[in-house]
This record gives structure tokens, C-alpha cells and sequence, in this order.
């Protein structure tokens, strides 16, 4: 009998930990979908154009500021000095560059939303309080506002992708910017999509684990009802 108790109880912890492994797995995931948001939105390497020029050679485009470098003279050696460029009115912005500014900022908006509810799921867990209801709603808002994190990164980055590798774009300089558009020679691929891909598995990854952390709490709740 006792080895019988000994073994049930040592099943018993054993789920409990394999439980919290998962609820922190989706929480680290959640918090690296929020660093890889935050590291989308401020990347200047959201297109990387390389021109036929001595001016400039390699243009590196974020959504808010664009960068290059320039070769100074500086007391008798040439030094390779960055020089950024706010892309404000003066700069023909791409429609496809204004919808991925909105959507990834809507997107590091929504992230702490997840962060809060999930955490507070947590912390009602961790103190065994009797609230599944509670929990359950916690993760359902969570899971919401994933989804709507996935729409907006996938959508962001894809269109980026596709119209700079694949279409025409629109973005155009300011007339006194050191390089024409009509010099540009090539176009190459950035990191900024397959990383955006990655934050979007980590989403995917962190909902099917609150789906699993409901079903586990609706699967505890009904067999303390027919036990009860």
C-alpha cells in the first residue's frame, strides 16, 4: 500500500512539474515574440539596396530611418562614417512600408497584453487558488491577442519581402539625397522576414500550450465534479 501511495504521488509531482515546464515555456516564448517585435520595429535593415555609385554603395532601409555609409577624408586617411536619414515628408514612403509601420507597432502594443494576462494565469496557479474560470479567460484573451500578433507580423513582413524582392516599390529619396533610385542595381534579402517568421512560430508555439494548459484545468474541473 505505501509503495502504491509512494508511486501515485511521485506520478502526481511528476505532472505537476512537466505542467509548470510548459506554462514557463509559453511565458519565455511570449517574452521573446515581445524582443523580436520590439528588434522588428526598430531594424534598419528592413531592405538593403546596393547602388552604382561612389557616393553610396549599400543603402540599409528601416521603417523610420534609413542608413548609409559615407567615406571621409580625415587628416589624410579615409574613414567610413554612418550617416542616417529620417524618412519623414521629404521621402516617397511605400504604402507596403506605411501598413508594416502600423502593423508591427500594433503588434509590440498587443504583446504585453499577452504578458499580463498569462502572468496573472500564473500567479493564481502558483498560489492554488480555486478560480479555473478565471484562469481559463485569462488564456482565451491570450490566445486572442496572439493571433492577432501573428496576423499583423506575418502580414507586415510578407508584404515587405514580396514587393521588394519580387515587385516594384514605390519608396523613393528626397531630391538632395546623395544617390538616385534609377542607380540602384540590386536588392538583396534581409533578416527582417525570417525573423518575423520565427516570432510568429513562437506565437504558434505559445497557443498550443495555453490550449493545453485549458484543457488540463477543464479536464481537472470535471473530474473533481464527479468526485465531488
Amino acid at each position: 500500500m505505501y509503495k502504491y501511495c509512494y508511486k501515485r504521488q511521485s506520478i502526481y509531482n511528476y505532472a505537476e512539474v512537466k505542467e509548470w515546464i510548459f506554462r514557463l515555456t509559453s511565458l519565455l516564448c511570449s517574452f521573446l515574440v515581445w524582443c523580436f517585435g520590439i528588434s522588428l520595429a526598430t531594424s534598419r535593415h528592413w531592405r538593403i539596396w546596393e547602388f552604382n555609385s561612389k557616393a553610396l554603395h549599400l543603402l540599409y532601409i528601416g521603417l523610420w530611418e534609413a542608413y548609409y555609409y559615407q567615406e571621409v577624408n580625415k587628416s589624410g586617411s579615409i574613414t567610413r562614417v554612418p550617416v542616417y536619414s529620417a524618412m519623414n515628408s521629404n521621402w516617397t514612403i511605400s504604402i507596403e512600408l506605411e501598413y508594416a509601420r502600423g502593423l508591427i507597432l500594433l503588434s509590440n502594443f498587443m504583446q504585453p497584453v499577452v504578458l499580463t494576462f498569462t502572468s496573472v494565469a500564473f500567479m493564481v496557479c502558483w498560489i492554488r487558488a480555486p478560480y479555473p474560470d478565471f484562469m481559463i479567460l485569462c488564456y482565451k484573451t491570450s490566445v486572442l491577442f496572439l493571433i492577432f500578433n501573428i496576423i499583423c507580423t506575418v502580414l507586415a513582413v510578407s508584404l515587405n519581402h514580396l514587393v521588394d524582392i519580387y515587385g516594384q516599390s514605390t519608396l523613393d529619396f528626397p531630391l538632395t539625397f546623395p544617390v538616385s533610385k534609377k542607380d540602384l542595381i540590386k536588392k538583396q534579402q534581409t533578416h527582417v522576414f525570417p525573423l518575423g517568421m520565427l516570432t510568429a512560430v513562437l506565437s504558434v508555439i505559445s497557443i498550443i500550450i495555453l490550449f493545453y494548459e485549458m484543457w488540463s484545468i477543464k479536464a481537472k474541473a470535471t473530474v473533481k465534479s464527479r468526485v465531488s
